[in-house]
């Protein structure tokens, strides 16, 4: 749990850190890569996707029960692998982070635009990135579990 644990805590750090700078220096729309990536500034007031948009305290209270969940289970189950570890850390992590912006901030900053084959996929930031990293690897190791049995 202890590495689970500063592992989280260094995501939310790099999370934070890079919507802080966004905030503070990112002042006009930047074409990264030409016709793939963006960086742009966007408040979302919602989930992904820009779901649920509006309901803050609704947001802020599901994000604990899963957190919270998350814990228990990590409690409850001995977690000793490698990649369930870093899957756990990135998920928490992620998590904290947009529960932070949604807490003090009262939204959540987004920045990171991806368009691909004509396709602008919603704009995102680093702890939406981390939380899908870490259900992605929670599924291959589910996925490979099945196969061994």
């Amino acid at each position: 749990m202890l590495l689970i644990t500063i592992l989280s805590i260094i995501f939310v750090l790099l999370d934070q850190a890079s919507k802080y700078s966004v905030i503070n220096y990112l002042n006009k729309d930047i074409e990264v890569i030409n016709n793939f990536f963006y960086l742009i500034y966007t408040k979302n007031n919602g989930a992904a996707f820009s779901i649920l948009t509006g309901k803050r305290l609704f947001l802020i209270i599901i994000t604990l029960l899963i957190i919270g969940s998350l814990i228990y289970y990590i409690i409850k189950n001995e977690i000793s692998s490698k990649m369930e570890i870093l899957a756990f850390s990135l998920i928490i992590g992620g998590s904290l982070g947009n529960l932070i912006d949604r807490v003090v901030r009262g939204y959540v900053v987004d920045f990171i635009s991806v368009k691909i084959f004509g396709y602008h996929f919603p704009i995102f930031n680093i702890a939406d990135s981390l939380i899908c990293i870490g259900v992605f690897i929670l599924l291959i190791i589910q996925f490979r579990k099945e196969r061994k049995s």
